[in-house]
């Protein structure tokens, strides 16, 4: 969406910026950030959840927290890599914000499709909002744009999110498209609910979430995204990741 809303908006985003080794992606990934916002005339705020880098991401954040200011970039740091569900139950403790947007510090994510997240959100009063990079024509709620789409994997990458993505469809029928994605928006309220229902910490963490979501009623729109594999960094998906996805969605299956 470009432009401005018609109407003004006075809600206040909080994103909730997970990173580990992330101190060449995240002066690039805050600056699309505030320029998506403020293009937008939006009130907001990134919590950045530091999982104890070695490289250097803390001080990147504080740097930018002088540069921005403390209350845009606020920087809640752990003492190590404890999951990126718990990064998200840290994150949650500091936000301020109407809604909360989760997505990934590398770039996988690009800022440019949070205006149609809102947008899509405000249309139809929304509780959840999420990006899929597989377009399903069978969504009630489907952003009007052009289909999602993935750059930069190899095929066992490609195949095993959309293997991952059919197991979860298959088994659960959540009437989601793209259940491994990590980009979406929430109402606060909602995304605390959620949270404190689900189990998982890990890769299934994600999947869980949606699941639980529309377990519990709450209304989930999609938009169509491109996600582009990491710029700088290495990928931090593995094989076990893969293996408690799995085990995952049978304990979903089976009513942990």
């Amino acid at each position: 969406m470009q432009g401005q809303f018609a109407t003004p908006n006075t809600h206040k985003y909080s994103v909730i910026l997970p990173t580990y080794n992330e101190r060449k992606n995240l002066p690039v990934i805050i600056w699309l950030l505030a320029k998506v916002f403020e293009e937008q005339k939006l009130e907001w705020e990134v919590i950045v959840v530091d999982d104890a880098s070695p490289d250097g991401t803390q001080e990147i954040a504080k740097q930018l927290a002088g540069v921005y200011g403390d209350d845009k970039i606020v920087l809640k740091p752990r003492s190590g890599k404890l999951g990126l569900g718990t990064a998200y139950i840290h994150g949650l403790n500091f936000c301020t914000g109407d809604f909360v947007i989760i997505m990934d510090a590398d770039f996988s994510h690009h800022p440019k499709f949070i205006p149609q997240f809102i947008k899509l959100q405000q249309a139809h009063n929304l509780d959840i909002v999420t990006g899929t990079r597989y377009r399903a024509t069978s969504t009630p709620y489907l952003a009007d744009a052009a289909p999602g789409g993935v750059h930069g994997w190899d095929l066992k990458r490609k195949l095993v999110s959309r293997g991952a993505n059919f197991l979860a469809d298959t088994v659960l029928n959540p009437g989601v498209s793209d259940l491994t994605g990590s980009f979406r928006l929430y109402r606060l309220p909602v995304l605390r609910h959620i949270i404190t229902v689900t189990q998982s910490k890990g890769y299934v963490f994600q999947m869980e979430m949606m699941v639980r979501a529309r377990a519990l009623g709450y209304t989930v729109g999609e938009v169509p995204i491109t996600f582009v594999d990491r710029i700088f960094g290495e990928s931090k998906l593995g094989a076990d990741e893969i293996v408690s996805y799995a085990k995952g969605v049978w304990a979903l299956f089976t009513g942990i």
